[in-house]
């Protein structure tokens, strides 16, 4: 099932895609996709719903990020070899973590304001992990069913922030709107295997990451365990997961984001994004 939340920004209402991918309306049934919804067993609620028995939405309406409010964002770094490679970075032995703050959320076809001191914007397409069941020190062979399903995240960057700035990597990864996602969260059931997906992103018509997840250092399972061994993982969550390489800083000489320029970025069966970087 494909979830979607439409509307302005800020007054968005929860939606599903019926098999013509047109928005049927789920704010009879509940609220909002958030973490109270998924706490309260969404995905059964889904399950037992007749989407071509829901009222169609006419029109053409914005799309939201398809997930409100998470309770924390959670993301991994340098997940990808040839990442870490072209980051000049050694490849980690043990997941890299960080954290991203809800309020860098947005649409997956709202601009993105480039930030009024950022020198060395950058992009990073990946594959985002939604929980929808709490979990802690939870073993790999199960860390799948607690997942509610998967989403496209751009994880937007500001390298001089990120790494020269001092401190950790936040300071980088948490502009507003700094993490585009969507177009639409897809349930863990209509997703035969997350480990085999293409991702990419092209600046301004030419794709410049071209990857799939199966080329992960830690796949999904290994990381939702590895994260709940240090944070309780709770319904809404977001984990995103790693970029793999032909992000800016990585160019010889690096390319970062000047303002003006079109990003689009997709992964198989979970959508795609484009939007207009603003000065």
């Amino acid at each position: 099932m494909k979830i979607v939340r439409y509307g302005p920004e800020g007054h968005e209402r929860p939606g599903v895609l019926d098999a013509q991918e047109r928005i049927r309306d789920l704010s009879g049934l509940l609220i909002d996709i958030d973490p109270q919804a998924l706490g309260r067993g969404l995905g059964s609620s889904l399950a037992a719903i007749d989407v071509e028995l829901l009222p169609r939405v006419e029109g053409m309406h914005r799309l939201g990020a398809p997930l409100a409010r998470p309770g924390k964002i959670v993301a991994i770094g340098l997940n990808y070899t040839d990442h870490a490679v072209e980051a000049g970075q050694p490849v980690p032995q043990e997941p890299v973590i960080f954290m991203k703050a809800p309020s860098t959320l947005s649409g997956p076809y709202d601009d993105v304001p480039k930030p009024r001191n950022a020198e060395k914007m950058d992009w990073e397409v990946e594959l985002g992990i939604v929980i929808g069941a709490e979990c802690r020190s939870v073993p790999q062979e199960r860390a799948l069913d607690h997942v509610f399903g998967y989403v496209v995240v751009n994880d937007l960057s500001d390298r001089a922030f990120q790494l020269e700035r001092g401190g950790q990597w936040d300071k980088g990864k948490n502009f507003d709107r700094f993490c585009p996602v969507g177009p639409y969260l897809v349930t863990a059931d209509e997703v035969e295997n997350v480990q085999a997906l293409d991702i990419w992103l092209a600046v301004d018509g030419q794709r410049v990451q071209d990857s799939n997840t199966g080329r992960m250092i830690f796949d999904c399972r290994h990381i939702v365990s590895y994260v709940s061994q240090f944070m309780t993982l709770l319904p809404g969550d977001l984990i995103t997961t790693g970029t793999p390489a032909g992000v800016g800083l990585g160019m010889r000489p690096p390319r970062y984001l000047e303002g003006g320029e079109v990003l689009e970025l997709g992964i198989t069966g979970l959508g795609s994004q484009k939007y207009t970087i603003t000065a």
